[in-house]
């Protein structure tokens, strides 16, 4: 054999095996980011490597370090009930009832992402408590104390919140409105809700930094927050999706919920986002066919939005209420 036919297969050799390694790596590093974006427990791999995949900037460690404290003073307040429920697969959820004396309204609350009830919602329940809001905070499938091994980006989830809502309708005495308040994730599922058969005592939906579907946020955070190829991951993350939640990761979006909702909807987001961009909420908004209002909030980072300009968010809620009490 020629020296360089023999070069060739050897250079051809390290190629194809080099080719098969990085296969490896990226079916590897694909199958542990979706195992981070929907296992309960978060993989050993990214808790010591400390990946940050929000691209925040974490500018506001006084009034995070306040939110911390006021989610400490959430949790031991003995006035809020825990309740449990069974959702329509079996599962138990968890919620956590914060009645107000001579309640104007219900406001169910339903936390984002690897979060919680109290941390969420821990500056504005005050604001929503002093404004006659019984608020029902909920603790997602597969986080907090709710059981679930695995959460759904809104897919499945969604479909909780009907059986939240069943919850809040029996103790509904006074026939008050109810209204669905999500953040980030919480947003996402509220809002897919809203393409579902919701009963007339659904007066409105407050979304706070919502994304559009799960491909849609899972697409933006590995190109544009860790610099990876989604397309090339595509088909593995579909696969894996529904073998964990029984969805598609293209199997609902809020898009196609909000082009047939008929409740009316408030829309919130940071301009700086950069865990969940503001385009996304530009097309929520357009996708939207109810009565719906918007507040876009200069430089608020995600789920920031009311720690950056509390008066302006409290001033479009309260509007929102009185327009649709």
């Amino acid at each position: 054999m020629k020296r360089n036919t023999k070069i060739a297969l050897i250079v051809g050799g390290v190629a194809a095996v080099s080719a098969a390694a990085s296969a490896v790596i990226s079916q590897l590093i694909t199958k542990t980011l979706i195992k981070e974006a929907l296992d309960r427990e978060e993989p050993e791999l990214l808790k010591k490597a400390n990946v940050n995949i929000s691209g925040g900037s974490g500018n506001y460690e006084r009034e995070i370090k306040l939110a911390r404290e006021r989610a400490k003073e959430l949790e031991n307040n003995e006035i809020i009930k825990r309740i449990e429920i069974r959702s329509h697969d079996g599962i138990k959820l968890v919620g956590h009832l914060y009645p107000a004396e001579n309640a104007k309204r219900l406001v169910v609350a339903v936390h984002g992402w690897r979060s919680r009830w109290s941390s969420d919602f821990s500056l504005i329940s005050s604001f929503w408590h002093d404004n006659g809001c019984t608020v029902l905070f909920i603790e997602q499938r597969g986080q907090g104390d709710s059981d679930g091994d695995t959460m759904g980006f809104g897919l499945t989830e969604r479909y909780d919140c009907l059986d939240w809502i069943d919850y809040i309708e029996q103790i509904n005495e006074n026939n008050l409105p109810i209204y669905l308040a999500g953040l980030s994730m919480g947003a996402t599922t509220v809002l897919m809700a809203s393409g579902l058969a919701l009963p007339e005592n659904v007066h409105g939906i407050m979304a706070d930094c919502g994304f559009t579907s799960p491909k849609a946020i899972w697409k933006h955070v590995a190109e544009d927050n860790l610099h990876l190829s989604y397309k090339i991951r595509e088909k593995q993350i579909d696969l894996l999706c529904r073998q964990k939640t029984n969805f598609g990761s293209e199997d609902g979006s809020t898009l196609t919920a909000l082009a047939e909702n008929t409740v009316p909807v408030l829309f919130i987001h940071g301009a700086a986002d950069s865990f969940v961009p503001v385009e996304m909420t530009y097309e929520n908004y357009k996708a939207c066919i109810a009565p719906k209002r918007i507040l876009i909030v200069p430089g608020a980072e995600h789920a920031l939005s009311y720690i950056v300009d509390t008066e302006s968010y409290q001033a479009i809620v309260k509007d929102f209420w009185r327009e649709h009490d």
